[in-house]
Protein backbone atom coordinates (compact mmCIF):
# COMPACT_ATOMS: atom_id res chain seq x y z
CA UNK A 1 0.00 0.00 0.00
CA UNK A 2 3.40 2.43 0.95
CA UNK A 3 4.57 1.64 -2.66
CA UNK A 4 1.29 2.62 -4.36
CA UNK A 5 1.27 5.89 -2.54
CA UNK A 6 5.07 6.33 -2.99
CA UNK A 7 4.02 5.84 -7.19
CA UNK A 8 1.10 7.96 -6.99
CA UNK A 9 3.22 11.04 -5.49
CA UNK A 10 5.85 10.24 -7.77
CA UNK A 11 3.31 10.80 -11.27
CA UNK A 12 1.80 13.73 -9.34
CA UNK A 13 5.05 15.07 -9.29
CA UNK A 14 6.39 14.89 -12.62
CA UNK A 15 3.03 16.08 -13.94
CA UNK A 16 3.08 18.96 -12.27
CA UNK A 17 7.27 19.90 -13.03
CA UNK A 18 5.82 18.63 -17.35
CA UNK A 19 3.79 21.66 -16.77
CA UNK A 20 5.47 24.15 -15.26
CA UNK A 21 7.87 23.91 -17.45
CA UNK A 22 5.41 24.41 -20.68
CA UNK A 23 5.52 28.44 -21.59
CA UNK A 24 3.08 28.94 -24.05
CA UNK A 25 3.98 31.92 -26.50
CA UNK A 26 1.89 33.73 -28.98
CA UNK A 27 3.65 34.76 -32.07
CA UNK A 28 2.27 38.16 -34.09
CA UNK A 29 3.56 38.37 -37.77
CA UNK A 30 4.41 41.87 -39.58
CA UNK A 31 0.59 41.03 -41.13
CA UNK A 32 -1.04 40.91 -38.27
CA UNK A 33 -1.84 37.26 -37.52
CA UNK A 34 -1.28 35.50 -34.62
CA UNK A 35 -0.24 31.55 -33.87
CA UNK A 36 0.22 30.12 -30.48
CA UNK A 37 3.20 27.74 -29.97
CA UNK A 38 2.49 25.29 -27.15
CA UNK A 39 6.44 25.54 -25.85
CA UNK A 40 9.14 28.82 -26.38
CA UNK A 41 10.41 29.16 -29.73
CA UNK A 42 14.04 28.10 -30.95
CA UNK A 43 15.68 31.51 -32.53
CA UNK A 44 18.21 29.96 -34.59
CA UNK A 45 20.58 33.06 -34.97
CA UNK A 46 22.98 31.50 -38.10
CA UNK A 47 18.93 31.19 -40.37
CA UNK A 48 17.50 33.82 -39.05
CA UNK A 49 14.58 31.18 -38.25
CA UNK A 50 12.31 30.71 -35.82
CA UNK A 51 11.26 27.55 -35.20
CA UNK A 52 8.31 25.65 -32.96
CA UNK A 53 6.03 22.80 -32.29
CA UNK A 54 2.20 23.29 -33.42
CA UNK A 55 -0.17 20.27 -33.64
CA UNK A 56 3.21 17.77 -33.11
CA UNK A 57 4.84 19.04 -36.61
CA UNK A 58 7.82 21.48 -36.46
CA UNK A 59 6.88 24.73 -37.99
CA UNK A 60 9.82 27.24 -39.48
CA UNK A 61 9.11 30.72 -40.18
CA UNK A 62 11.57 33.52 -40.84
CA UNK A 63 12.18 36.10 -37.82
CA UNK A 64 11.95 38.94 -40.46
CA UNK A 65 7.78 37.63 -41.14
CA UNK A 66 7.79 37.95 -37.31
CA UNK A 67 6.63 41.86 -35.29
CA UNK A 68 6.79 40.40 -31.65
CA UNK A 69 6.97 37.12 -29.23
CA UNK A 70 5.41 37.17 -26.17
CA UNK A 71 4.66 34.55 -23.11
CA UNK A 72 1.24 33.72 -22.58
CA UNK A 73 0.61 33.48 -18.79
Amino acid sequence: MIVKKLVFACVLTSCGLMAACSTPTEITTKDGHTTMAADKPEVDEDSDFIKYDKNGQEVQMNKSEVRDMKEVK
